[in-house]
């Protein structure tokens, strides 16, 4: 090559430059300002949702933070999409390779899809609550956190519960919480020779007494069965859920303290 045609090929060379970054820098200039607009959407529209969830008492307060997360992602996704059509890439073949991707990271994870699926329809429908005490064949303990992927429980116990959410979901379960008061059945064994009239006063008087038992509906004493030697009386009474257990655990102590001190024989 001659050395005095460089001069008129680097000319060219920086003209072919100038030319498509007159066409090139505009688009890419655009497409920075769609992921900047991008950005700041997401921003407000992930602090919209965490506002508007604040104020409604159907949504629990551990989703918000989900949901505003999965709002915020939506939004850059779509940004993001347009900002790669402004650069010229077909977002057509884009997302039929995202697509495409999306189904064989989905084949491959499918135990993890199902967590998902199952913290959707829990944070949907919400059998239970943060706070919550929950019992399943499989988990039990006090709910701390519901997450897309699993749910964090507390045991009895102290002991921290990791349950995936699909282990929740597919298996019945029990809400020892959810409701504002529960039925408390105590058996309380009576000698054959012992008077059940008077044992069912006294265990009246003893419900009747408690701050804790309510009464209405009335509590109420029956005879159960009788056993070898001793006769089986139930001690039906509601209590509110925040005090069953105590009241259930003190109640039996007392009734067999006030039986012992009325004289009546105990099995």
């Amino acid at each position: 090559m001659d050395l005095t045609d460089a001069p008129q090929e680097l000319g060219a060379a920086a003209a072919m430059v100038w030319a498509w970054a007159l066409t090139f820098l505009p688009r890419l200039g655009a497409a920075l300002l769609i992921i900047v607009a991008g950005v700041v959407l997401a921003r407000w529209a992930s602090q919209l949702v965490r506002g508007v969830l604040g104020r409604t008492s159907y949504i629990d307060t551990l989703v918000e933070p989900i949901l505003a997360t999965a709002v915020r992602y939506a939004v850059l996704l779509l940004f993001l999409v347009a900002a790669l059509g402004q650069l010229g890439i077909q977002t057509a073949s884009l997302l039929a390779v995202l697509g495409a991707a999306g189904l064989a990271i989905g084949l491959a994870l499918q135990g993890t899809l199902q967590n998902i699926a199952a913290g959707i329809m829990l944070i949907y429908l919400r059998p239970f609550r943060a706070g919550d005490y929950i019992e399943t064949p499989t988990v039990a303990g006090k709910v701390q956190e519901i997450g897309l992927f699993v749910t964090h429980l507390e045991t009895g116990d102290g002991l921290f519960f990791f349950a995936p959410n699909s282990e929740i979901w597919n298996k019945p379960l029990k809400n020892h919480s959810r409701n504002p008061r529960r039925l408390m059945t105590l058996p309380i064994r009576i000698g054959t020779g012992a008077d059940p009239d008077a044992a069912r006063r006294v265990l009246l008087a003893m419900a009747a007494e408690d701050p804790r038992i309510l009464q209405n509906p009335a509590p109420s004493v029956h005879v159960e069965t009788y056993a070898d030697n001793a006769a089986v009386l139930s001690l039906r009474a509601w209590a509110p859920t925040s005090v069953f257990w105590d009241a259930q655990r003190t109640m039996t102590e007392e009734a067999r303290r006030r039986l012992q001190g009325a004289g009546i024989e105990l099995a």
